[in-house]
């Protein structure tokens, strides 16, 4: 079969020596003869593969000490009514609106407090970055999007919010670069774009935190529940833990995040390289400066040229390149497990087709 190269927004790509590693131990986990799929999730072998994921997220990410990580399910979006439900207490938040989920996350805050929207880029279609932002001083918390996989922006310096905590929704770009904690209450993501398959969600939530959600919420949403039982208080999505056990391992041997993003870097430069020098054929739709390192969204001439760009890229062996349907025109996603190969090849097939199609 002939190579393809996968560039999904999500679910993603995942490393091909993950996917090898968990065919080879799909029938037999560990040598115990029996699948990570059939086995207790209290049992030592799911506590040993639990327990490591939690030690290498730490260790790769530079997790604090006084943070608590959970696997928990639902998604990203379960999470945009799970904090406030948890953390709003009918209080006020202040939460920046970059696009579609930055705007569904306010929508679900909206149910338990007070909504300060605090700098939005709704003005220009969501191609930027808001500065200069309005922030609430007893808010409590602050809220962000790293990474808009539909507009393709990215928060490469989170605001610094002083003492209120900042929440950071980085579903698509968790993993791809170091990030400091200093700010920081709590992190969480959708495993489906860097860390694993759909199924798992990671929190990584400051302790402090957790112990001031409120009481006498339904025991499966709340934090204090996942925290205490250690993501075991009912059966965890137990493969998907796996995999991202696995993921870890594997960015461990590209040499940590350094070294992940160091390449990410490269695999962006190069896809806006050819955008930025083809005199206009291929446009950008993010501000420079904001521009996504995981998700490269760019127009063509005209809409025929952009479904017959992917088309003939599709037949070419480049899959998933359409660009969200609420925007249209298309979109590169170029998450980890992408290697600059594929990147690369990419960039050779609009180059051609920019000559072939003028």
């Amino acid at each position: 079969m002939a190579k393809k190269y996968n560039f999904y927004a999500g679910p993603a790509i995942l490393p091909q020596e993950v996917m090898k590693k968990a065919q080879e131990e799909l029938l037999d986990f560990n040598g115990i003869g029996l699948s990570i799929m059939e086995i207790s999730h209290r049992s030592k072998d799911f506590e040993g593969v639990i327990n490591t994921a939690e030690a290498k997220i730490r260790s790769l990410l530079g997790v604090p000490e006084n943070f608590t990580v959970m696997f928990l399910q639902g998604g990203a979006s379960l999470q945009f009514g799970m904090i406030p439900m948890n953390l709003l207490k009918g209080k006020k938040a202040d939460y920046v609106h970059t696009g579609e989920w930055a705007k569904k996350a306010i929508k679900e805050a909206k149910l338990f407090g007070t909504v300060n929207v605090a700098g939005s880029s709704e003005d220009k279609n969501f191609s930027y970055v808001p500065e200069n932002l309005k922030l609430t001083p007893d808010a409590q918390y602050v809220h962000v999007t790293s990474n808009e996989t539909i507009g393709g922006i990215q928060w490469m310096k989170f605001p610094d919010t002083g003492t209120v905590p900042l929440i950071i929704d980085m579903s698509s770009d968790i993993f791809s670069r170091r990030i400091d904690f200093k700010n920081i209450g709590l992190i969480y993501a959708g495993a489906q774009k860097n860390i694993g398959p759909a199924g798992v969600t990671l929190v990584i939530m400051r302790n402090d935190l957790v112990e001031a959600c409120a009481d006498n919420l339904t025991t499966m949403l709340s934090y204090k529940t996942h925290a205490k039982e250690k993501s075991l208080y009912n059966t965890p999505p137990c493969f998907a833990i796996y995999i991202i056990k696995l993921v870890m391992d594997w960015i461990e041997g590209k040499g940590g995040l350094a070294a992940i993003e160091k390449i990410n870097e490269q695999k962006a430069q190069a896809i806006y390289g050819i955008i930025d020098h083809s005199s206009g054929y291929y446009k950008g739709t993010a501000n420079v400066k904001d521009r996504s390192k995981m998700n490269v969204t760019f127009r063509l001439p005209s809409e025929e040229l952009e479904e017959k760009f992917i088309n003939e890229a599709k037949k070419a062996g480049f899959i998933g390149l359409k660009g969200h349907r609420s925007v249209g025109g298309c979109r590169a996603s170029i998450y980890n497990a992408m290697g600059l190969d594929g990147v690369l090849a990419l960039t050779q097939f609009m180059e051609k087709f920019a000559r072939d199609n003028q």
